[in-house]
């Protein structure tokens, strides 16, 4: 039975999907908002989300029940075996599970991508209007009073890594910079976080919750999208994985990197020789779920000396970045160092505690490329990523030197004052491969995690352009209703943690919307 009634349909209510649904029901448009994962109120969040250390949830099943797609997988590389690629379901999306990092991206992201609607004057008064800066809210580039709180760790309060790394980098000639928010900002910088007092606050708190009592707007969970109907070359509603059909003037996917690619491949969107593969009808061909980036994140283990370790279970895993530049001849800012006061190795295993930090290094601007196709038809079915991290030489070649410089900060005797034990017996395959290119390459493609800032499987870019999906108006090329609007457009990861960014579209376009 068909459902009707809305003026927009908004698939997913993630980062993107919650502000633009939210914003948009605000302007009195009839919105519904269709989730996979649950819905629910903010006062129902599982505690343990609500922790500064994402681990205490990692420590509890309940807590990640019904909001994680636990069995999505990703090979990082070519020479890796797939393994879980966290992301978040259920209201909030990512938002609710990811490490609560607000860094915007430098403006140059935006005037590389030369696309009209999207240069720097033209996000910047959103990202300012997303956000409620405890300490920057004044600047003309800042915000105060928006939804999403953003505030800074006071030093004193930082994890023994952050300020380890810290003095390491500044001695190693890195600049300070204290809001790295700011339009250009690089160098040691405190990370700016959205939570407030200590406490989480996701899109669903930020967004949802305030906009619920409108009368506009209708949120729906546990209703996984198959598809999107069509009637002639117009969107014109979705149906979902239980048969039920929804319709709308307007259909807007905001599923994320994983998600959203999917529903226009069984929608018929996409590589058409792939498609018949399946068994699904070519509606469009286009380059849908190829182009897919994230940040490759490589790591040096630190034995933690115990007046470094954490000191309660709810201690921030990390509160300081490094923006900075590998050399003469690379782009700005292509490299991230971060500081972890607890070992990513003993999150992910669900083991926090363990007396390990890690000093990580992530390459922020990337030309390697990796896709994302269907293993079958099936909605419930997980797609098949391969994200082919590294694959193009260039970034293997500054990654190489962005590993070697972090462990000449591991090295360095502000570092030892934390450490406990050698550094080379806790990284022996590391510091084995350190004196040649060879052999640190393939330790690299062998181990190289991603920071699950996944991006541009449905590219934004010009309408006549082999590699776009959507236009700078985020609409899906040769049909008409039908929206894209999350990090999936991105023509190229930015050079930042990716959530800010996905909210600031999300608001932007729901503005284009109205």
């Amino acid at each position: 039975m068909a459902s009707t009634g809305w003026d927009i349909i908004v698939v997913g209510a993630g980062s993107a999907g919650a502000a633009l649904a939210a914003r948009t029901a605000e302007k009195g448009a009839r919105v519904l908002l269709v989730e996979a994962g649950p819905d629910y109120r903010s006062a129902e969040m599982h505690e343990a989300w609500r922790s500064p250390n994402p681990a205490v949830a990692l420590l509890d099943p309940q807590a990640a029940e019904g909001l994680v797609w636990t069995e999505l997988a990703t090979a990082r590389t070519d020479r890796q075996q797939p393994g879980l690629y966290w992301r978040g379901r259920g209201a909030g999306g990512s938002s609710a599970i990811n490490g609560q990092i607000a860094i915007r991206p430098p403006m140059a992201d935006f005037e590389e991508w030369g696309l009209p609607g999207w240069a720097p004057d033209d996000v910047l008064p959103y990202f300012a209007k997303l956000e409620d800066d405890a300490q920057f809210g004044d600047e003309p580039y800042h915000g105060r009073g928006g939804p999403t709180p953003v505030w800074r760790m006071p030093r004193a309060d930082w994890g023994a890594v952050d300020t380890a790394l810290a003095q390491a980098a500044r001695a190693a000639g890195h600049g300070w910079t204290e809001d790295v928010n700011a339009p250009r900002g690089s160098g040691v910088s405190p990370y700016p976080i959205n939570s407030r007092d200590g406490r989480r606050v996701s899109v669903n708190d930020a967004y949802l919750e305030r906009a619920r009592d409108l009368g506009t707007l209708t949120v729906r969970g546990d209703a996984l999208v198959d598809r999107v109907l069509f009637d002639g070359d117009r969107a014109v509603g979705v149906r979902l994985a239980d048969g039920g059909e929804l319709r709308a003037g307007t259909v807007v996917l905001s599923a994320g990197v994983i998600h959203s690619p999917a529903i226009l491949l069984r929608s018929g969107i996409g590589p058409a020789a792939r498609l018949r593969e399946l068994g699904i009808g070519v509606r469009h061909q286009l380059p849908v779920g190829q182009g897919m980036q994230d940040h490759p994140l490589a790591l040096v283990a630190i034995p933690l000396a115990e007046h470094a370790r954490r000191r309660t279970p709810h201690d921030r895993h990390t509160n300081v970045c490094v923006r900075w530049t590998s050399g003469p001849d690379a782009p700005e800012n292509d490299m991230m160092f971060v500081g972890l006061n607890e070992s990513v190795l003993a999150m992910a295993a669900a083991t926090p505690g363990l007396p390990t930090g890690s000093y990580g290094v992530w390459l922020n601007k990337n030309d390697s490329r990796g896709e994302l196709t269907l293993a079958s038809a099936d909605p419930a079915a997980d797609p098949v990523v391969r994200q082919r991290m590294l694959s193009d030489p260039r970034d293997l070649a500054r990654m190489r030197a962005g590993v070697r410089a972090l462990v000449e900060l591991a090295l360095r005797p502000e570092t030892a004052r934390i450490t406990e034990g050698s550094l080379e017996k806790e990284n022996p395959a590391l510091f084995a491969a350190l004196d040649s290119d060879a052999a640190l390459d393939d330790h690299l493609l062998a181990t190289v995690l991603d920071a699950q800032h996944g991006t541009s499987t449905c590219r934004m870019g010009a309408s006549d352009a082999p590699e776009t999906v959507v236009d700078s108006e985020c609409r899906v090329l040769g049909v008409d209703g039908l929206r894209v609007v999350d990090a999936s457009v991105f023509p190229s990861v930015p050079r930042a943690n990716t959530n800010l960014a996905t909210i600031m579209a999300g608001e932007l376009m729901a503005d284009r919307l109205a």
